[in-house]
């Protein structure tokens, strides 16, 4: 009897050490809120010092891109916790004045366990998989030190973000190899680098970083940029021009010509041939080729792997919209504005949109302002989506794209077609966000300017619109699309 006791007191106590451990080990919303920031950190800290050095190693990039992956999935899942919980207190405060309290804490009551416990399995996967990817690259921390540092560093995130490419460093690197392997001795073919992505994804930008590397400008006497609508004979007679010049100009005969062309329309193969011909003759040996464009065909005309560039993941392109608004700025320090552009990223997804929209939230710092803007994009521009189709697809595909305005619910900004115009060329003084939002209205056909880039290629992008009404007697009836409610968001 004594032994049988002894043996259930002793898994008694078994068991109630193993549900205390359990209970005391099993994370808390608290503890992951506490422990993310001190890892992301971390990260942070990898990140950069990698930012700053010549990697060449393809590994190593590849480690890093998935260290940074996961970090801005940690931030982003850190500020949909803390941005939501302020909006919901808001929304609670707004709800108790109209509902009685027992009712009203139920639903909070069950509504916060479900979002809670919702949010802690996400914010822990985030702190998992970020943790164990630090782990992996802890050898790579130290192979760090072993790589040449930048000449020249930015001061803070805010200016990387104003005056260097963001989160493509690893597709810099894969164009800088292809750009300085050697060619086998004797060789009259020039090598080709396609690389190919959506509008406004940033290839003319990429490359353009690439040419000012300091290793990509001693390997090669001369670079050349070209821009071509169809290979016309005109332009033809331009690109030879430009080459025997270059060419001629040269100090070392032997000297390596890096010819980058950007296709602005589709190239056949007959003119490809021919436009890769004239680069033969007038290109001395080991000189490269790089051609970018929006269009998949050019990937058949490259002698090695095509780049293909994607838009950013919603997590990293949070990242980098919260950086444009909020700059040096704590977002924390403005929750109901930071909830805003949380929301706003989400509808404007694009760099160009978010380049743009950015520089206007900055500019009109303002929660009613914002609440107006979000509020539109959710209702009249996704009816335009719903309607017409995703305007940059649109305009992707070189067809009219559909745009409302706040100021007048009945017309419409139609975007017949976009352009480049380099930095020494005159803009329009009109803003496309003007039109939008504000109360400037153009008559007839008329040029607003998208957005000034200030990185290389410091390219201005221009629509060229025209302002229609929209006929239907339905939208006539609702004559007031925007009214304020007692929240302070507009419906």
């Amino acid at each position: 009897m004594e032994i049988l006791s002894s043996a259930v007191v002793g898994e008694l106590v078994t068991r109630s050490l193993n549900f205390i451990i359990s209970k005391i080990s099993k994370p808390t919303l608290m503890d992951v809120e506490d422990r993310l920031p001190r890892v992301l950190l971390r990260a942070q800290v990898i990140i950069d010092e990698a930012m700053g050095r010549h990697i060449t190693n393809q590994a190593m990039l590849l480690q890093l891109s998935m260290v940074r992956d996961a970090m801005y999935r940690g931030y982003y899942m850190l500020d949909t916790f803390s941005y939501q919980s302020h909006h919901e207190g808001r929304k609670d405060k707004a709800v108790t004045r109209s509902s009685s309290s027992s009712e009203v804490n139920s639903r909070k009551r069950l509504s916060s366990f479900s979002r809670n416990t919702l949010v802690l399995e996400q914010m822990q996967e985030a702190l998992d998989d970020l943790s164990s990817l630090i782990l992996d690259v802890q050898e790579l921390v130290v192979f760090l030190a072993s790589y040449p540092r930048m000449s020249r560093q930015p001061y803070s995130m805010h200016l990387q973000l104003a005056n260097c490419m963001f989160g493509r460093q690893m597709e810099a690197q894969f164009v800088i190899n292809f750009l300085l392997s050697p060619q086998p001795h004797g060789t009259k073919e020039l090598d080709v680098l396609p690389v190919v992505g959506p509008c406004h994804v940033g290839k003319s930008t990429l490359v353009a970083h690439v040419c000012k590397d300091e290793r990509v400008r001693d390997h090669f006497s001369g670079i050349l940029f070209f821009r071509i609508h169809g290979f016309t004979d005109d332009e033809l007679a331009t690109f030879k021009k430009g080459c025997a010049a270059k060419h001629q100009n040269l100090s070392d005969s032997d000297g390596r010509l890096l010819v980058v062309i950007e296709l602005i329309w589709d190239l056949n193969e007959d003119a490809w041939n021919r436009l890769y011909s004239t680069s033969t003759q007038c290109a001395p040996s080991g000189s490269k080729i790089i051609v970018t464009s929006r269009y998949d065909k050019i990937v058949k005309f490259g002698t090695t792997k095509a780049l293909t560039l994607k838009y950013l993941p919603h997590e990293a392109h949070w990242y980098f919209f919260k950086t444009l608004i909020f700059g040096s700025m704590d977002p924390k320090m403005h929750p109901r504005l930071a909830h805003l552009a949380m929301e706003i990223a989400k509808v404007v997804n694009t760099p160009l949109a978010a380049n743009s929209t950015a520089r206007f939230l900055r500019d009109n710092f303002d929660t009613r302002f914002w609440c107006k803007i979000l509020t539109f994009l959710r209702g009249n521009f996704q009816k335009h989506v719903s309607r017409f189709g995703d305007p940059f697809e649109l305009l992707n595909q070189n067809r009219p794209a559909h745009l409302g305005r706040v100021a007048t619910p009945f017309e419409d900004i139609v975007l017949e077609c976009q352009y480049q115009r380099f930095s020494e060329e005159e803009v329009p003084e009109i803003s496309i966000l003007d039109v939008m939002y504000g109360s400037v209205k153009p008559q007839g056909k008329f040029e607003a300017l998208a957005w000034r880039s200030e990185i290389p290629p410091y390219y201005s992008y221009v629509f060229a619109c025209e302002i229609q009404e929209i006929k239907t007697t339905a939208t006539k009836r609702k004559h007031s699309v925007l009214v304020e409610n007692k929240s302070g968001t507009f419906s």
